[in-house]
């Protein structure tokens, strides 16, 4: 099995405390959904920063990082096949999904 890396884009800017509400119970229910092929359900990431050759810049560049999730699959079809469904999809969010590469360090 081969773990992924799964970074969450835009998304979020809820209008009430209700539709924020509505939207946990559904990523509660995507999560659970996955079982054990989730390794680690990851958190929401704040502000960032980006730091470049130049310096700092804020915001985290164009498409900013919005949160991060680890799960294991056969391959990358499989991996896109779980995360399709994904609820951060449907408000309008984007997620990139990469494979962790196994390297000695």
């Amino acid at each position: 099995m081969n773990k992924y890396i799964l970074a969450y884009h835009g998304g979020g800017g809820f209008k009430t405390k209700e539709e924020g509400a509505a939207h946990m119970v559904n990523w509660n229910n995507w999560t659970a959904s996955l079982g054990a092929a989730l390794i680690d359900p990851g958190m929401p990431a704040g502000p960032s920063k980006t730091v470049t050759a130049d310096g700092v810049e804020d915001g985290g560049g164009s498409n900013p990082l919005s949160g991060i999730s680890i799960l294991e699959a056969e391959s990358m079809d499989a991996a896109l096949e779980m995360v399709k469904d994904c609820p951060h999809v449907s408000i309008g969010g984007t997620i990139e999904v990469a494979e962790a590469m196994q390297m000695k360090m």
